[in-house]
């Protein structure tokens, strides 16, 4: 039983709340960080809580989320969001719903089930109050179905090969296989051939706008020691997801106890379970693989009838639906979605006869993202854990584990396209029927390690390939930076602690100035020039890109500056191939003629006192909500940061729009010392106190306690609600 009156007289915050469709009574203590720590007395009841709660705390999110899902956007936001709706109906799963539930958990369909009559009692709560973005949009949330939760375009932001394949047809195009081959070289090395068939001038970047636009940058860095590394004897696991830094948080943390479940971590708030944390045993974190799981195929359309492509010498014709898009404000708009043997169509040029198509894995059972960890989250140990990494289909990710017994390991999940013939690297002619996916790799031959020698293991979206690997999982990878000053860091030292992980995962050293620091160390510019009034500057910088640094506003405006002067070496490979570019053969000149401009720049800008040309002046955080309020936003914050610090700080224009929002390190000898944040904050709705308490410790780098007894939950419980099945005194 769980102790409904033990926290009765501690003088908590309290509420007593009667639900249809509850069993058994469920108790939340929600702590004074903003996290709800769910106790309930069976399985059902659990998820029907989780679900509750997280649409108490972020309806009108998790409410735009189904929309997004169902492709129903417009209905409430206006005819601008036409094209969302019909590239999230393109992309719904149209396969078998046998395979689909069990293939995240055999008891997947029940969990969904329960969260979605959860955040449904909560939709219907009578007296429920309208939160300030329904006010504002003058709407209310809708229902939900269980299906909705197993969204394919939630995940599709997260993979982009598609679009690299796109771009890359038009670059080889317009500056040769050997420039490519040179400056954005494959990883590992293939030469760039065109398909057979294919001719490049049929790839036009503006009939694939539509699903640029719905790719979220994603990256991440985890790692972990093991116990000879750590100053308990015991493993230490850090894990930092990158995606878009927004408010409402994308990400939603939770504690779930029940028969059979006893986790904490964070996942996104529309999603049962978590998709990161740890259990009773087990601590796991992840990173984006990047595995290639797009493929473009060029599809030719008949020259008299546009519903027929050819294959094999034969006229096919695409399966077609129409679909009625209800626009606020406006008539429907009925809109026609196609379907090749390759899959949806995605764009088409009527002039030159051709359709756009995607094959993706997205169109497999099981890949709607995080729900695999269903599984993961209830496994006991490595060989539990290793049993539950085929459920983790999409999106592909590096996994980084480590349990109470000391072991510490990674793995890599994720549905992986075996080609045979051809790259993936570009488009690919669709009527030939040479170029088919073979099936995928099987998940045990995907990159694992267990117990490294080195006593530790870390990515962060770098190529984590093992030397003599025989499959291909992609070509394209984030730059080393990161990765190589993680494991730098990790290998320098012994004791490691979570306050040392903290520190870590705030490093803001950039690896990019050092490099830049050695090409110029003998370098002096002409005398009396701007450039050689601020060099001696950069040279003495301790390369820390923080918000109050002159040197790394200098810096990070200079840089842009080189790449746009390097040719094909700025163009296609950005800031790695830059330093390649200049370590080769030092461009004094271009260094000397952009860091004039970046002084003048800076002169002109914020004026000739130098204080004022901290990187901070002009490198912000915007906490930008989504319905388009500025009494919502928060921001802008001056961050430290960029894209190639482990404190990733990334975006275009100097704006930080993606990083670490959620931030998590694990203490495998005591879970109560285990740390997190999660920026702004855990409740989506303005009114909430929990809307952006977190944020002010975020930017300054503080965390708060992950409570994991029941003992620490109560020690740091603020308000405790009671969950009653209706009619129960």
């Amino acid at each position: 039983m769980i102790r409904l009156l033990a926290l009765a007289a501690v003088g908590l915050g309290a509420e007593d709340i009667a639900i249809q469709g509850l069993k058994q009574p469920v108790e939340i203590l929600r702590d004074r960080w903003g996290v709800p720590h769910i106790y309930a007395q069976s399985q059902d009841d659990l998820f029907f809580a989780q679900g509750f709660m997280a649409a108490r705390d972020r309806l009108w999110q998790i409410d735009l989320w189904r929309r997004q899902a169902t492709g129903t956007l417009a209905e409430v936001l206006g005819p601008e969001y036409v094209d969302k709706d019909r590239v999230s109906r393109l992309l719904r799963f149209r396969g078998d719903w046998q395979k689909e539930w069990p293939s995240y958990a055999p008891d997947a369909w029940h969990i969904v089930n329960a969260f979605v009559r959860g955040v449904n009692a909560y939709v219907q709560q009578p007296g429920r109050r309208r939160t300030a973005e329904f006010e504002a949009l003058g709407y209310d949330a809708g229902l939900w179905n269980p299906n909705d939760v197993v969204s394919r375009i939630a995940v599709f932001p997260m993979m982009n090969n598609l679009l690299s394949e796109a771009k890359r047809a038009r670059e080889l195009d317009a500056y040769g296989a050997a420039a490519l081959e040179k400056w954005n070289a494959p990883d590992p090395f293939v030469k760039l051939t065109v398909p057979n068939g294919l001719n490049l001038k049929d790839i036009i970047l503006q009939n694939l706008a539509a699903f640029d636009d719905a790719v979220d940058p994603a990256g991440s860095n985890n790692w972990a020691v093991a116990g000879r590394l750590s100053a308990t004897g015991k493993p230490l696991l850090a894990s930092d997801p990158h995606r878009t830094l927004q408010i409402p948080s994308l990400r939603k943390t939770v504690h779930l106890v029940a028969p059979g479940w006893n986790v904490i971590g964070a996942g996104e708030p529309a999603l049962p379970g978590i998709a990161l944390g740890h259990n009773e045993t087990i601590g796991f974190g992840f990173t984006i693989t990047g595995t290639d799981v797009q493929d473009l195929y060029i599809e030719q359309l008949h020259a008299n009838d546009s519903s027929r492509y050819l294959y094999k010498n034969e006229w096919k014709r695409f399966e077609t639906e129409k679909h009625k898009i209800v626009v606020k404000g406006e008539s429907p708009r009925i809109v026609e979605l196609q379907y090749s043997i390759h899959g949806p169509v995605i764009g088409t040029d009527t002039a030159l006869r051709r359709a756009y198509v995607m094959r993706w894995v997205g169109s497999e059972p099981g890949t709607a993202g995080y729900l695999g960890a269903l599984t993961m989250a209830r496994a006991a140990d490595w060989r539990e854990f290793e049993a539950a990494l085929p459920r983790f289909k999409a999106p592909a990710e590096n996994i980084v584990y480590a349990d109470t017994s000391g072991n510490i390991g990674m793995a890599v999940t994720g549905l992986t396209p075996k080609r045979g013939n051809w790259s993936g690297l570009l488009p690919v002619p669709g009527h030939t029927g040479e170029y088919e996916w073979q099936g995928f790799l099987r998940p045990e031959a995907l990159p694992r390690v267990f117990n490294p020698a080195s006593g530790l293991t870390a990515t962060a979206n770098n190529n984590i390939v093992p030397p003599g690997y025989k499959d291909t999982i992609q070509y394209e990878w984030a730059p080393p930076f990161r990765a190589r000053r993680i494991e730098e860091q990790l290998g320098t030292r012994r004791g490691w602690t979570p306050a040392a992980f903290e520190t870590l995962q705030q490093d803001v050293t950039s690896v990019p100035a050092q490099r830049m620091q050695r090409i110029v160390k003998n370098w002096i510019p002409a005398q009396g020039s701007k450039a050689a009034s601020v060099l001696p500057l950069i040279k003495a910088w301790d390369a820390r890109m923080t918000a109050d640094s002159i040197a790394a506003g200098l810096f990070a405006m200079w840089m842009s500056r080189v790449q746009a002067s390097l040719g094909p070496a700025g163009v296609f490979a950005g800031v790695d191939a830059a330093f390649r570019e200049l370590e080769s053969k030092p461009r004094f000149d271009v260094l000397e003629k952009t860091l004039n401009e970046t002084v003048a720049a800076f002169e002109q800008a914020l004026g000739p006192d130098r204080a004022r040309w901290r990187y901070g002046n002009f490198h912000f955080v915007h906490f930008e909500h989504f319905a388009r309020q500025k009494r919502f936003n928060r921001g802008p914050i001056p961050l430290g940061g960029d894209a190639n610090t482990i404190n990733v700080a990334g975006g275009t224009g100097f704006r930080a729009s993606h990083g670490a929002s959620f931030r998590m390190i694990l203490d495998l000898a005591d879970w109560d010392n285990s740390r997190m944040t999660n920026a702004p904050g855990e409740s989506g709705d303005p009114m909430s106190p929990f809307y952006d308490n977190l944020l002010s410790d975020w930017v300054s780098g503080k965390y708060h306690p992950m409570p994991f007894t029941r003992k620490a939950v109560e020690a740091a419980a603020a308000e405790r609600i009671v969950l009653r099945p209706a009619g129960l005194q």
